[in-house]
């Protein structure tokens, strides 16, 4: 069975400040700070779905987890990992800011049984940052990855796309700088302008023009290969889901990774076929969506370059690839 987390959202709790692209209820549709209650709730209702508890994790999302008061924070670890203990599960994880960890705080969280720690990084530019409202710097990211993977956590680090003044190809430097740092896992989210935000404000002004859908799926799609290969595992890729009535602009849809694998599939076939040719493409049945295109898309785009697709399923043919044959 695959891993799952128990996610409880501790909203803009323990943020110093409110970054220009963030509002949280928007994000997560939380505006209530949770309880021990609401942990035992959550795991809970978890194991009665079915979840298996070695594989759940107890997840603290939405905040800067390490940064809230300290006496709430000391209950909400006591509940999860009483959890834990009580029904052995897998661990604790958490989200924080890469300025809101250090050697005492980190101590603290292995008493707890947190296992995973997921930092904020968003962008290894630091002018970027500054225009963002972050309040860190890329170093602070270097230096609490650095501390975690120390005292033997699982690190996660988490990037944006398309922030205000950030570039293609800064957003490229920002991937090949978390790479370096050998986190776990990775969350990718484009940026999407919500209400209320000072983004909303800069967008309005003209002074900020978010990434259209397509562009920011090739350039995730491109992220996505690039720490694939270097044995990084994304584990999100876009928004979970968004308040409807606070969406101004950007790049968010329902199924953004898929439409991002369904560019990786186009660069992989692209790369093996010739205008006016035919070819048979042989596809893992999973695979068989991503590789047509959400509304025929790459069908679309190869008949458009004179380039005719045939498009079989085929168990035998591994997941995540496809066997092009040219149909003489």
């Amino acid at each position: 069975m695959s891993h799952a987390n128990i996610a409880i959202f501790v909203p803009h709790l323990g943020c110093p400040h409110q970054c220009a692209f963030c509002n949280q209820k928007h994000i997560t549709g939380c505006v209530e700070q949770p309880s021990t209650q609401s942990v035992y709730a959550a795991v809970q209702t978890a194991l009665e779905s079915g979840q298996s508890p070695e594989n759940c994790e107890i997840a603290f999302f939405g905040g800067s987890f390490t940064a809230i008061d300290r006496e709430y924070m000391l209950e909400l670890l006591s509940a999860a990992s009483d959890c834990v203990e009580r029904y052995d599960l897998k661990g604790i994880r958490i989200s924080t800011r890469p300025d809101c960890i250090d050697e005492e705080v980190l101590t603290l969280l292995k008493e707890y049984h947190v296992t995973a720690i997921e930092l904020g990084a968003q962008s290894m530019d630091d002018e970027v940052l500054a225009f963002n409202e972050r309040g860190h710097t890329s170093d602070d990211v270097r230096n609490a990855s650095e501390l975690i993977k120390k005292f033997g956590f699982e690190l996660g680090l988490q990037m944006m796309t398309g922030l205000y003044k950030s570039s293609y190809n800064i957003d490229r430097y920002t991937a090949e700088e978390l790479i370096k740092l050998a986190p776990q896992t990775v969350r990718i989210y484009p940026t999407v302008t919500l209400k209320n935000t000072a983004l909303e404000a800069l967008y309005l002004s003209g002074d900020y023009v978010p990434d259209d859908i397509e562009s920011s799926a090739k350039l995730c799609s491109e992220l996505l290969s690039a720490f694939e290969t270097s044995n990084i595992k994304v584990i999100r890729l876009g928004l979970h889901s968004i308040d409807d009535s606070s969406y101004v602009a950007g790049p968010w849809h329902p199924a953004f990774r898929e439409l991002c694998d369904s560019y990786r599939f186009r660069s992989t076939i692209e790369r093996q076929v010739r205008p006016y040719n035919r070819y048979c493409i042989s596809v893992n049945p999973a695979d068989l969506s991503k590789v047509i295109g959400q509304k025929k898309s790459n069908i679309l785009y190869f008949s458009d370059r004179n380039v005719t697709l045939n498009i079989i399923q085929d168990k035998a043919v591994s997941k995540g690839t496809v066997l092009v044959e040219e149909v003489k």
